[in-house]
């Protein structure tokens, strides 16, 4: 029996105190199964959030929930097939803030993230670390802000693509930093970081628990985590805004969104269940085990985090001057 499934087995047996209630209260939703799009491909952060939830919410609503995985144009793709869906509460998505950077980013979208998307709980946070391979001569932070420096544009970085998490996390990191890096998008995390482990890229910006078996390992080097604090998983590895760059600070959030048109006490019921699965006794040692923060909330709670990232990413972007490409 492997490690998942058998969480899997003590998460339905949590689910189970309450489902029942759930099924009760329902006021004829979900009415048919419900569809977890993940914008990105398998094998990531992203996809590995959405199959961690998707069991237990099943299991409460008796029906398995679907993940979809839908990469493609840094999460657009997935993104504008939830947008126009049905307006039923059936169709949900495993958002980033690549979806709050789209304003800014693109001219055009099949979508408008602000009306056609409706954000209805908050997930977790995902602190991420600056790697690098260790043939690059640098053990430090500010050992390699003094090599980008003294070689502008020779350093390329990997990124799960076009406006990702991480990819928006290095580029505030040249922005605060002032150095001049190549990004390089791959079509998921994946194969981003095997162009890092073979030496075709030089760093990458990843969420800690990607890059934590690589770092046990010696085939990667950490040298600053995104977050304003040490993470547990990388106690030795200090915060990058402590050892080089005041003021940089870059923590990815995770949300589950929906179609704009869905009506409000679907979004409540909705952000109800999720948020007793998140807080579930039996779901931490989970969260623990991939690295992320979980949250939860109220569906107002994500709308007003959902703002605040979308107003802070334009000023990033428009700063850098960041393009898609």
């Amino acid at each position: 029996m492997t490690a998942f499934r058998a969480l899997s087995y003590v998460l339905m047996a949590g689910v189970g105190v309450w489902c029942a209630g759930v099924n009760a209260q329902s006021s004829g939703f979900p009415s048919k199964q419900i569809r977890l799009v993940v914008p990105y491909p398998a094998g990531g952060i992203a996809d590995t959030l959405g199959r961690i939830l998707a069991e237990p919410l099943g299991a409460a609503y008796g029906a398995p929930v679907v993940v979809d995985n839908r990469g493609g144009s840094g999460g657009h793709v997935g993104a504008a097939a939830v947008a126009t869906s049905p307006a039923d509460g059936h169709t949900l998505m495993l958002g980033t803030i690549a979806h709050n950077a789209a304003y800014s980013m693109y001219s055009k979208l099949a979508y408008d993230p602000a009306k056609d998307l409706k954000p209805v709980i908050l997930i977790a946070d995902s602190a991420g670390v600056l790697v690098v391979h260790p043939s690059l001569p640098v053990k430090s932070v500010k050992e390699f802000l003094a090599l980008a420096r003294a070689r502008p544009g020779a350093l390329a970085y990997g990124s799960a693509g076009h406006g990702s998490a991480l990819h928006m996390a290095a580029e505030l990191f040249k922005y605060v930093a002032k150095v001049d890096l190549v990004h390089v998008p791959y079509k998921g995390s994946a194969p981003a970081m095997v162009a890092l482990i073979s030496g075709e890229t030089q760093l990458t910006f990843e969420n800690i628990a990607t890059a934590l078996p690589y770092v046990k390992s010696s085939r990667l080097r950490p040298l600053g985590v995104t977050s304003g604090s040490r993470n547990p998983s990388l106690p030795d590895v200090p915060p990058i805004s402590e050892v080089g760059v005041p003021g940089y600070e870059s923590v990815p959030y995770y949300t589950i969104s929906t179609a704009g048109g869905v009506p409000a006490d679907v979004v409540r019921k909705l952000a109800g269940d999720l948020n007793r699965i998140i807080r579930l006794p039996e779901m931490q040692s989970r969260w623990s085990q991939i690295g992320v923060t979980p949250l939860g909330g109220t569906h107002e709670d994500a709308v007003k985090r959902n703002v605040v990232e979308t107003k802070r990413w334009s000023v990033v972007i428009k700063a850098a001057n960041i393009r898609a490409q």
